[in-house]
C-alpha cells in the first residue's frame, strides 16, 4: 500500500508539473509577426505616381475661366461668355474637345469672339488653341482623404488672321489638383508669350488661376437626375511682365454651379452657369459684369 501511495504521489506531481509548464508557455507573449506590407501603389517615372489617386475620375469640376487640369478620357464642351463694361459688350463662344492617351490629355479649342462698342463691331475666330498636359507627381494620404496631383502642360495658340487673332501664343504651365474630403482646389500657373507683329508681339505675362469647389453627392441632396452638385468659386488673373503695361494686373472672379447629371447611354451631361465679376481695377477696365454658361459631355 505504501508503494502504491508513492506511485500516486509521483503521478500527481508529474501532472501538476506538465500543467504548470503548459500554462507558462501559453501565457508567454508570442513573437510579433511582421505586418503584411501593403500592395505597392507607386508607378510611373521614378515611381512618382500613385494608383490610389482619384485624378481623372471626375471629382474635379470643369472650370469656366481657368484652364482645365484634370485628366479627361473623353470630353466635348460648348461655352458662352458674355461680358459688359462702359456700354460695350463682348461675346465669346468656344467649342472644345479633350481626349486622353494614357495619362496625357490632349485638347483643341475653337473660340469665336464678337465685340461691340458704340457703332463698331469686331468679330472673328480667335486663336485655335492646341494643348497637352501630364501629371508627374501624386501624393495620397494613407486613408485617402488627401489627394494631390502635380503636373505640367503646354498650350499653343495658332492665329487665324481675323481682326481678333493676329499673334501666336505659347503658354507653358504647371498645375496642382488637390482634393481634401469633399473640397477640391485646382491651381494653375502659366507663362504667356505672344509672338508676331504689332504692338502685342513679344508681350509676356504671368497667368494664374484657382478653382475652389465642394461636391455635394446625390444622397446628401437628392435632386432628380443629379448625381453631384458642385458650387464653385474661380479666380483667374494675369500680370503683364514687360513693355508699357509691366506690372499691370487683372483679376476676375466667377461664382456658380456645375451639375453632373445621370448618364444618357455613354454620355454624361455636365451643365453649369456662373456670374463673372471684376476683383481689381485692372479687370474693371474691361469687365463690369459677365454671365457664362457651359455644357460639357463626358464620353
Amino acid at each position: 500500500m505504501a508503494a502504491m501511495k508513492d506511485i500516486l504521489v509521483i503521478v500527481c506531481l508529474g501532472a501538476l508539473a506538465v500543467e504548470s509548464s503548459h500554462a507558462r508557455l501559453t501565457n508567454e507573449p508570442t513573437a510579433a509577426l511582421p505586418p503584411e506590407s501593403p500592395a505597392d501603389t507607386r508607378h510611373g517615372l521614378f515611381n512618382w505616381l500613385d494608383s490610389r489617386s482619384e485624378y481623372g475620375e471626375g471629382v474635379f469640376p470643369e472650370p469656366f475661366l481657368v484652364d482645365d487640369s484634370d485628366l479627361e478620357p473623353g470630353e466635348a464642351r460648348l461655352d458662352w461668355l458674355r461680358t459688359g463694361a462702359n456700354g460695350a459688350t463682348s461675346d465669346v463662344v468656344k467649342a472644345e474637345l479633350e481626349k486622353s492617351i494614357g495619362l496625357m490629355t490632349l485638347e483643341l479649342e475653337v473660340p469665336y469672339e464678337r465685340d461691340s462698342a458704340a457703332r463698331t463691331t469686331t468679330q472673328g475666330f480667335d486663336n485655335l488653341d492646341l494643348g497637352a498636359r501630364y501629371p508627374f507627381y501624386q501624393f495620397v494620404s494613407q486613408n485617402g482623404s488627401v489627394d494631390s496631383t502635380f503636373g505640367a502642360g503646354i498650350e499653343a495658340g495658332i492665329p487665324t488672321g481675323s481682326t481678333v487673332s493676329k499673334n501666336a501664343e505659347l503658354v507653358p504651365k504647371i498645375f496642382d489638383d488637390l482634393k481634401v474630403g469633399n473640397f477640391t482646389l485646382q491651381s494653375i500657373f502659366g507663362y504667356s508669350i505672344l509672338l508676331g507683329p504689332g504692338d502685342e508681339g513679344g508681350s509676356q505675362a504671368f497667368e494664374y488661376g484657382f478653382v475652389f469647389g465642394y461636391t455635394i453627392q446625390h444622397d446628401k441632396l437628392p435632386l432628380p437626375d443629379v448625381e453631384q452638385l458642385i458650387p464653385f468659386l474661380e479666380l483667374a488673373g494675369e500680370t503683364e511682365l514687360n513693355k508699357d503695361q509691366s506690372g499691370h494686373n487683372s483679376l476676375l472672379g466667377n461664382a456658380g454651379l456645375r451639375l453632373n447629371l445621370n448618364a444618357i447611354g455613354r454620355l454624361q451631361p455636365r451643365p453649369g452657369i456662373g456670374f463673372v465679376f471684376p476683383m481689381d481695377n485692372g479687370a474693371r477696365e474691361n469687365t463690369h459684369w459677365g454671365i457664362m454658361t457651359s455644357l460639357v459631355f463626358e464620353f
